[in-house]
């Protein structure tokens, strides 16, 4: 072999090596960094995950505020509701046991309006029929009917409510045998008591 044979064969094998040299270089590369083809793939599947993700992730929240109000703000709600019809029928049935009595069944209509009274009112209550209304209705054969025209809650709180009724009294007595109608409104006071709601406050206004 000549000595030109030999200079073109070593420029051929160096170029084989370089080109074996760049190619490895490049496997490298694309081992550490990533292929830029295999990187756009992920991102294209990235991409489509993502509004997937936050959609399951939406109907998942909306289930779980769904499940949430029926069962925990909805019975809150029918819980309040039902004291609350509770506090204003107790409110109407005191009310008008307190402005009720006749001669015939007076010790029974107090009796009968004292169980739906509690605390100071109750007390006063008590004192006020025994001192000045007992004697009235002997004496004078006061006969008095009432009648909750309308009543409404205006506050209510877990043991205690407030309710404003409007109330309608017919009154005859032997000095008024034809009889006397008044309409009147009172604030009334219910606490809660072992679970029964009493009168502790009744108030004209």
């Amino acid at each position: 072999m000549s000595a030109e044979d030999e200079k073109a064969t070593e420029i051929a094998q160096s170029a084989a090596v370089d080109v074996a040299t760049e190619s490895g270089s490049e496997e490298s590369v694309i081992e550490y960094l990533g292929d830029p083809a295999a990187d756009r793939k992920g991102t294209r599947t990235v991409r489509w995950l993502i509004p997937a993700l936050l959609a399951a992730l939406f109907v998942a929240s909306a289930a779980f505020a769904g499940v949430g109000y029926f069962l925990w703000y909805r019975a809150d709600q029918q819980v309040n509701a039902a004291a609350s019809d509770a506090a204003l029928k107790a409110a109407s049935d005191g009310a008008a046991a307190i402005l009720t009595y006749a001669p015939e069944t007076m010790d029974k209509d107090f009796a009968n309006a004292k169980s739906h009274l509690t605390g100071d009112f109750l007390k006063h209550y008590t004192e006020y029929t025994d001192t000045v209304v007992t004697p009235a209705v002997k004496e004078r054969a006061v006969k008095k009917q009432a009648v909750i025209a309308r009543a409404a809650v205006s506050e209510m709180h877990p043991d205690k409510a407030v309710v404003l009724a409007f109330i309608n009294q017919i009154s005859v007595s032997k000095q008024d045998p034809d009889g006397s109608f008044s309409a009147s409104s009172v604030k009334i006071t219910m606490v809660d008591v072992d679970g029964k709601w009493l009168i502790s406050e009744f108030d004209p206004v």
